[in-house]
């Protein structure tokens, strides 16, 4: 009488812990202790007190089956699109809050403006204060009474009454890149607060950043669609 063998069960499937596609698809960089996301524009970094859609939604998913819930290591305006920086270990997070206190981080934008400087290259400096009143809100403005604020331009192309600047901040005040443009003469498009707010959304584009982390962190996002129409025409080849 043969025995029978028994089965031996199958082998069990190792859970995935990817976040879902979309989600996926807006990781630029991603290492054990940092990740670095694409932020769409629109999406504010964090919940409001009327709720809605936020990246708050993404930090379960972004877990990926790590210990810890990965967390914002800086913010972004909600209409600001590109690198946003994630911290995925307590001492990461404590690492990256030094650095961008420090101002350590180097960080570089791209954006569209309305008529542009005369000059190729130059530096804005110019305070920046927190102002409100019950018919505009909160706002930023340039006033001597404010902490400083200095941000370095470059023209990288032009195009007829826009051009395309990368903006360096030195500083990282609230709003500072659009208020200082705006300030100078040449608002940025698309901004609905220091602008005229023409169509299209906000031309400003969080392009790279440099993290001074040991190895370093050095990433760069892509062009959104709602800005190569703009970027185009001031001679940005896709």
């Amino acid at each position: 009488m043969q025995r029978s063998v028994p089965r031996r069960p199958a082998p069990r499937q190792a859970p995935t812990h990817a976040p879902p596609a979309p989600i996926a698809a807006r990781i630029i960089l991603q290492r054990d202790d940092v990740l670095v996301l694409d932020k769409p524009a629109g999406l504010p970094v964090h919940r409001g007190p009327r709720g809605g859609a936020s990246l708050e939604d993404w930090l379960e998913p972004l877990r990926m089956g790590r210990r810890h819930v990965p967390q914002p290591a800086h913010r972004l305006d909600t209409d600001t699109a590109g690198c946003l920086v994630l911290g995925r270990t307590k001492p990461a997070l404590a690492a990256l809050g030094r650095i961008f206190a420090q101002g350590l981080a180097r960080k570089t934008y791209w954006a569209v403006v309305r008529g542009g400087p005369a000059q190729d290259d130059g530096v804005i400096d110019l305070p920046l204060r927190k102002t409100s009143s019950a018919a505009r809100g909160w706002r930023m403005e340039a006033h001597a009474t404010g902490q400083p604020a200095t941000t370095r331009w470059r023209v990288m192309g032009r195009a007829a009454g826009t051009a395309w600047l990368e903006l360096t901040p030195l500083t990282g005040r609230t709003h500072q890149l659009r208020v200082h443009c705006a300030a100078a003469g040449f608002p940025i498009l698309g901004d609905p607060v220091y602008g005229a707010n023409e169509a299209g959304g906000l031309q400003l584009l969080a392009q790279a950043i440099a993290l001074p982390l040991d190895p370093p962190v050095a990433a760069t996002a892509p062009v959104p669609e709602h800005m190569r129409a703009a970027l185009r025409a001031c001679g940005h080849q896709d």
